[in-house]
């Protein structure tokens, strides 16, 4: 009996133990997710705007331009910028976002990835290990872009990428991410990032011409201006990425102390009752010595 009080004693201590890191891990990712989530709102409009500008003026160039960023060829090669977390102890977050990019795959790049000629680039330690254990190729190369999240980092990715597919190295890349809703709620999404996709209405046709003055020419603004609208729409999509795993790794730290709650409680209920039946064994025990006594 007492070494089933001493267990029960161990487990309760460890239970508390377990629910201080989830209370410390809770209150550390809030702090940061307030961060993320401000940057995110602040930035989310501006490259909203600036990705429907870059669309329409794409869509409504005269056909003899020559869009490098924009031509839209037969798809053989494919890169897919992947974007989970360095850590885990978030949820199901990384496993939404790998459940997401293995989809994309299989619905719409399955004989590019059987012909060996689909890449992922992977932003975050989680993705590359996910995808370097199914074998998959891989490029580490900005896996560690949120040791030190900035612009300049996200700018390295997106340029490499703009050049690869200026290259013709890639035939089409989409990102892959979360996009930050609020700190329960991320919608997983697979998103076109290059060639730059045209706005189209409903019935799938151009929209209305923009009634845009170009000054300077049409070809220098629309080349100096590509590059630096698709370094918004990634950075934008990191960011989105980084709130999201803050707000899912606040929610799960905040559903594991419910539970280490509930279980304390179980466990409480569990040692008194143990710690009853002793004394009332001991109390028999000492009636029942009395009582010989007395015989």
């Amino acid at each position: 009996m007492a070494g089933q009080l001493k267990e029960v004693r161990n487990r309760i201590k460890s239970v508390q133990s377990t629910q201080q890191i989830t209370k410390a891990m809770k209150m550390v990712s809030a702090a940061k997710l307030r961060r993320a989530q401000d940057a995110i709102i602040q930035m989310r409009p501006y490259a909203k705007k600036l990705q429907e500008m870059l669309s329409n003026i794409v869509s409504n160039v005269d056909s003899s331009a020559n869009i490098a960023l924009a031509e839209v060829r037969a798809v053989k090669k494919v890169l897919l910028i992947v974007i989970t977390s360095d850590r885990g102890l978030c949820g199901a977050y990384n496993a939404n976002i790998q459940k997401t990019a293995l989809s994309t795959i299989q619905e719409r790049y399955s004989e590019v990835h059987r012909n060996g000629n689909l890449s992922i680039w992977a932003i975050g330690k989680k993705g590359a290990e996910f995808f370097q254990k199914r074998g998959y190729k891989v490029d580490t190369h900005f896996r560690d872009i949120f040791l030190q999240l900035s612009f300049d980092g996200v700018q390295a990715c997106a340029q490499e990428a703009i050049k690869a597919f200026a290259n013709k190295e890639f035939d089409a890349v989409e990102i892959v991410y979360s996009e930050f809703k609020n700190a329960a709620t991320q919608r997983f999404v697979s998103e076109p990032f290059l060639p730059i996709p045209k706005q189209e209405n409903a019935n799938g046709e151009k929209t209305q011409k923009a009634d845009f003055i170009f000054e300077p020419a049409k070809e220098i603004l629309i080349a100096e201006l590509m590059p630096k609208i698709l370094n918004t729409q990634l950075y934008k999509a990191v960011l989105d990425g980084n709130a999201s795993e803050h707000g899912a790794r606040m929610t799960a730290m905040d559903k594991a102390s419910e539970n280490a709650n509930e279980l304390l409680k179980t466990l409480k209920i569990s040692y008194n009752r143990a710690r009853q039946a002793a004394i009332t064994t001991e109390l028999t025990e000492i009636v029942s010595g009395a009582a010989a006594l007395q015989g």
